[in-house]
């Protein structure tokens, strides 16, 4: 696909988001995730790892409805903007720290069914610097699943295809049964 075609989608999924009321255009690369694996389900207890400004935490609450009886926790070092769902609850934090995980699993009463991190480290402009930042919050995630997910959970996780990209697969590969990759079309 070239650039000009890759950067007109992306427009395009830019201005679907603003008409059908999504924070981002992130939205649509959960939707099409969801599509694909079956990823969510009206019980499951979802974390959402880096959650500004809350396009995932969006498409989980549409997905566990009115009569669901999961829950969904947004967590980000930004302000999540409130979204009218009684299952879901913002956290502003560091979800690296024991004490924000210990908050997560006191309001979801457990473990997560669930992680999803779309999280992404400030860019510096410095190759390396960015590709060590990007592979430090990869790690954390991976990391924070020991503390907050289910045995038999999924992790739905964003991971640039830096420098590190191989490294995280193989971290994923001894943490998970399953490990897949894929690119959403938005």
């Amino acid at each position: 696909m070239s650039r000009w075609k890759a950067k007109q989608d992306k427009e395009h999924y830019y201005k679907l988001a603003k008409k059908q009321n999504y924070r981002s255009r992130a939205s649509y690369k959960l939707k099409q995730l969801d599509k694909k694996y079956g990823l969510l389900k009206p019980d499951y207890n979802v974390v959402d790892l880096g959650a500004a400004p809350g396009g995932w935490s969006q498409v989980v609450c549409e997905t566990i409805g009115e009569e669901g009886k999961g829950q969904i926790i947004g967590v980000d070092l930004e302000y999540i903007k409130p979204i009218d769902h009684e299952a879901f609850t913002a956290i502003k934090g560091d979800f690296t720290t024991e004490e924000i995980q210990n908050t997560i699993m006191e309001l979801i009463d457990g473990k997560a069914d669930v992680i999803l991190s779309d999280a992404a480290a400030k860019l510096t402009g410095i190759k390396d610097v960015d590709n060590f930042n990007a592979y430090d919050l990869a790690t954390a995630v991976i990391s924070i699943t020991d503390n907050i997910l289910k045995k038999n959970g999924d992790l739905i996780m964003k991971s640039f295809q830096g420098g590190s990209y191989d490294e995280i697969n193989k971290t994923l590969k001894k943490k998970f049964r399953s490990v897949k990759t894929t690119k959403p079309n938005s």
